[in-house]
């Protein structure tokens, strides 16, 4: 059996609580397997023509490629940012239990 295709997808919020939420409401919605949150970061960015620099949360989930979609629609949703970073990158090998229990954890 060829392992699914997953997805590690990072977005950031500006408080722990925040991304204890989002990591919550993903998981429990089943768009992804799991999600882990480190910080805080510092980011340094551009917006509204003023380089800004503030102490972020990064989450990072695990999912399916099928099941993208769903999990972009409700960081859009959910999260709290106008134009919140959302980046998903191929996972290109990895366990194939693992990843079987991925793709389990986010079958609708």
């Amino acid at each position: 059996m060829e392992s699914p295709v997953c997805l590690a997808v990072l977005t950031t919020t500006d408080a722990e609580e925040k991304a204890e939420t989002l990591a919550r409401g993903a998981v429990a919605a089943r768009v992804a397997a799991c999600a882990q949150i480190s910080g805080p970061v510092v980011s340094v960015y551009r917006w509204q023509g003023a380089v800004e620099t503030a102490s972020e949360w990064r989450i990072q989930f695990k999912t399916t490629a099928a099941r993208y979609p769903a999990l972009e629609a409700y960081l859009l949703e959910a999260h709290d940012y106008d134009t919140p970073e959302i980046i998903a990158t191929p996972v290109v090998a990895g366990s194939p239990d693992y990843l079987r229990w991925v793709e389990e954890e986010t079958s609708p």
